[in-house]
């Protein structure tokens, strides 16, 4: 790493590149000092407000996603029909329901929230109707047969049996769901970490592009190591499981 960033550093100093395309680490660094710590110090505050938004509209779309997902795949009626609904939503890319939640949300915060749920909830829909579909059949058949009820089946087959594939498909939704964010942000926001972006790209400053790129990655970097650990503490048995 040390290597490659003083390769950039040196071929920007020696002419080689262009600054304005790509500025030096040195001035990527000194400009990210300035929006944490100078005048026009809003990087902290830009972080804060894209990753509330990106988590709200995460959670909304888990907690409606997942029961769902679970019924899904314990119900092949509730299955055959919700699918071709899903099969339809599924497809469509988080950008193309931006003018549609503009027009019935305006751009203030419940719009964004939107963008991410609509974003995320079909996913998290398929990787739970999937996760709950591969837990082993003969166990949900034994459990009715030693008397349970179909939601004691749920509560203590199913969904211990599906928690480490749903939460496995979440990781994936949580990336997704920055990608709806940011693309949110830099068509209709006023702060956040896509509408810094984008302003910046519109002042050809580079070098605040490039920050509020690594800041997206360090960011989610560390939404990732996190949720690694609710997953150990969620499902211990997988880590025992891969030792």
């Amino acid at each position: 790493m040390l290597l490659f960033l003083g390769g950039w550093e040196g071929a920007v100093r020696g002419g080689l590149i262009d600054p304005f395309f790509l500025p030096p680490p040195s001035d990527v660094v000194r400009r990210a000092l300035e929006m944490t710590t100078g005048p026009d110090a809003v990087l902290l505050d830009d972080i804060r407000i894209s990753a509330v938004r990106v988590l709200t509209g995460f959670a909304l779309s888990a907690a409606v996603g997942v029961p769902f997902g679970l019924v899904m795949g314990m119900s092949a009626t509730v299955r055959a029909a919700l699918n071709p609904v899903i099969s339809i939503i599924r497809p469509l890319p988080a950008l193309s329901w931006i003018p549609l939640s503009m027009l019935w949300l305006g751009i203030g915060e419940k719009q964004k929230y939107a963008i991410v749920f609509m974003g995320c909830f079909a996913s998290v829909l398929v990787y739970t109707t999937d996760a709950t579909l591969r837990v082993e059949p003969v166990l949900r058949l034994a459990a009715l047969n030693l008397g349970a009820s179909r939601w004691q089946v749920m509560r203590h087959v199913v969904l211990p049996g599906a928690l480490p594939d749903i939460l496995s498909g979440l990781k994936v939704v949580l990336a997704i769901a920055w990608t709806c964010v940011i693309s949110a942000e830099m068509v209709g926001a006023n702060s956040g970490l896509g509408f810094r972006i984008w302003t910046a790209k519109e002042w050809s400053d580079t070098g605040q592009v490039l920050v509020g790129m690594l800041s997206i990655s360090l960011t989610v970097l560390v939404l990732d190591i996190l949720f690694r650990g609710i997953e150990r503490l969620l499902v211990p048995w997988r880590r025992e499981g891969g030792a």
